[in-house]
């Protein structure tokens, strides 16, 4: 068995190093040779057939690229380079909003526009962002303040992450009848912003659901769902819905409100939070009010077979959860460090009180379920920037990658139902660009500390790399992916355990039987980006291998049975709108339980993966997953 997993381990590896010497690199230093401006279909053979038999109208929308956002000859060099830095020091004349709809606009050229009337009547049903939100609730400066721009940089950043636009861009034109004095425009480019979403078997059988990201052009986000099940003796109709409002005028506060009425799930819930959206924000926080009617489930042994079963029950609890954060500057290093890297000291009290807990709570039993009380206080070190690039988890638009490093204490008490208990914790993660590819790390320790033995403990860490991209040549480019991830639970509670399968672990298979209290899991991947798009939806072929270990106590983590999956899919995206990647998995595993059919094929949605920060939040229980 060990010389197998060798075996397989030494396969994955092997491909990686395959993958990596397909193409051309493209070093970091050269990546001003990439054009965003990728080919349209008219440039592919597919695409000249169907111009001949299509008319010119209807053509240019399907096999438009909606990712030729610049226009001739703009570089990634040139977005990466701060534009801002020659304007410090001088004043905000007037500031000026440019916000364009949907479709045929970019924010790299402002002279453009839509192209047919198939673009316009799409932008007819979209609401564009109003010029006043923007202004009023996104921006980190106004007029009269001093450019700063690291300052300016993290607002294209932040604009960017609100998921309502394709691209931002800010620009600084000075004023000519004033040396010190400038003008800011700031250009934002829409994307499609109502998701429709159901699915039906019939009258007695369907659901329904609208997803407004842009309600209204106000930014606010807004979602409701109804589905009905007419031969359901628990509940017919089930319900959800949400309304956020992502920052509140310059306070930049988010607040969100939930309500749910399903079948498994009864929860309302309010919550207001502030992040450390910069490192010169000072203060940050959240509080939450929440109650939750969950249908749960445990596992137990069948005393005839000896395999895991599930047992279902229902929980009730009501959730108090509130914490302030301060920031300070560094007094040490060069001039970028001390502009980029804080001091944050943190302190956080959670209160769960349950009213249904299925059954009695010991302390051998139902642990999980016992009322808590944390305070948790935590101390803590961020250096963090950001680097510009593209085709990483996007298939086009602009992307931050964080570069730097985290390091945090926590240090609080809990006195729990069952008794009190310390708790202590300590984390640090690190990323940085090599020649050789992105690297992050991520490393976590915390337990519990009850009558001197430890309680709820875990260690782990992730390590995630992806390499330079690649020129394949005709307008292929390619990027390769590892991520390997181990996790070591000590003196867990009863039902406490890791599950590998799904998105965890081994991509496309679920299995209760794929968990315990260790793991470690492997992950290669390559992403092949292609000049490919039909109605402004990308192609990106992809290659993936899984293997993982998963073990209980007792039992040595790699002399367990490895579970490995291998495959290729094709994904698709569009960034001008708001869905989720869609993808086409062809798999096969093995060492999976209870798999009949190694082989496995799916279509599904996929939430775009993002890179991990190292801005500090909340002092937190170090999550066991």
């Amino acid at each position: 068995m060990i010389d197998h997993g060798k075996h397989i381990l030494s396969t994955i590896i092997f491909s990686l190093i395959l993958f990596d010497a397909l193409g051309q690199r493209v070093p970091l230093d050269s990546i001003s040779k990439i054009r965003i401006d990728s080919p349209t279909a008219k440039d592919t053979a597919f695409g000249v057939r169907a111009k001949k038999v299509v008319p010119k109208t209807i053509y240019n929308f399907l096999f438009r690229d909606i990712y030729n956002s610049t226009n001739a000859g703009t570089t990634v060099s040139e977005i990466e380079d701060s534009p801002h830095k020659p304007y410090e020091g001088r004043w905000i004349r007037k500031i000026f909003i440019h916000s364009s709809d949907v479709f045929g606009y970019s924010v790299y050229d402002t002279l453009r526009g839509p192209s047919n009337w198939l673009d316009r009547i799409g932008n007819q049903f979209h609401r564009s962002t109003r010029a006043w939100v923007i202004r009023d609730n996104f921006l980190f400066f106004e007029e009269g303040d001093i450019i700063d721009a690291e300052k300016i940089k993290d607002n294209e950043r932040y604009l960017r992450q609100q998921g309502i636009f394709h691209d931002v861009r800010i620009l600084i034109i000075p004023y000519k009848n004033a040396k010190d004095a400038v003008d800011v425009h700031v250009y934002t480019q829409d994307v499609w912003s109502l998701l429709p979403d159901g699915s039906a078997s019939g009258l007695n059988n369907f659901a329904f659901g609208l997803e407004q990201r842009n309600f209204q052009g106000l930014g606010h986000l807004l979602k409701n769902s109804i589905a009905y099940i007419g031969n359901d003796p628990r509940q017919r109709w089930e319900y959800a819905g949400r309304y956020v409002v992502p920052s509140y005028r310059k306070t930049f506060i988010t607040g969100q409100g939930i309500l749910n009425l399903q079948r498994d799930q009864k929860q309302l819930g309010f919550k207001i939070f502030r992040p450390f959206l910069t490192p010169q924000m000072k203060y940050a926080g959240s509080m939450e009010i929440g109650y939750n009617d969950l249908r749960l489930f445990e596992f137990t042994t069948d005393s005839l077979t000896g395999r895991s079963v599930r047992n279902y029950f229902w929980s009730q609890y009501v959730l108090f959860d509130a914490w302030i954060g301060r920031s300070f500057r560094v007094f040490f290093g060069d001039e970028q460090l001390r502009e980029r890297a804080r001091f944050v000291v943190a302190l956080r009290h959670t209160r769960q009180t349950f009213y249904n807990r299925g059954k009695a709570v010991t302390d051998s039993t139902n642990q999980l379920f016992q009322n808590t009380r944390p305070t948790l206080f935590s101390f803590g070190f961020s250096n963090r920037r950001y680097k510009r690039d593209l085709l990483i988890y996007g298939f086009g638009r602009t992307e931050d990658v964080p570069l730097g490093e985290m390091a945090a204490l926590i240090y609080g008490s809990d006195p729990a139902e069952l008794g009190p208990r310390k708790y202590i914790g300590v984390k640090f993660s690190k990323a940085r660009y090599m020649k050789a590819g992105y690297l992050y790390s991520l490393v976590n320790l915390g337990t519990y500390v009850k009558n001197g033995s430890t309680e709820q403990g875990i260690f782990s860490t992730e390590n995630n790399y992806f390499t330079p991209l690649h020129n394949l040549g005709k307008r292929w480019y390619a990027r390769h992916f590892l991520n390997v991830k181990l996790g070591w639970g000590f003196n867990r509670f009863e039902n406490e355990y890791f599950n590998i399968s799904g998105n965890e672990g081994i991509q496309g298979i679920f299995s209760d039987e794929m968990r315990g209290t260790r793991k470690l899991v492997i992950g290669v991947e390559s992403v092949f980006f292609s000049p490919i798009n039909f109605l402004g939806f990308r192609m990106a072929p992809f290659l993936f291998s899984n293997i993982g270990w998963a073990s209980f106590k007792g039992q040595r983590l790699l002399t367990t049975r490895p579970y490995h999956g291998y495959g290729i899919g094709f994904r698709f995206r569009n960034e001008n709108l708001t869905f989720n990647t869609f993808q086409i998995r062809l798999s096969m595993y093995s060492g999976i339980p209870d798999i009949t059919n190694p082989f496995r094929a799916g279509f599904e949605g996929v939430t775009p993966l993002r890179l991990r920060d190292f801005d500090i939040s909340a002092p937190e229980i170090i999550p066991f997953r």
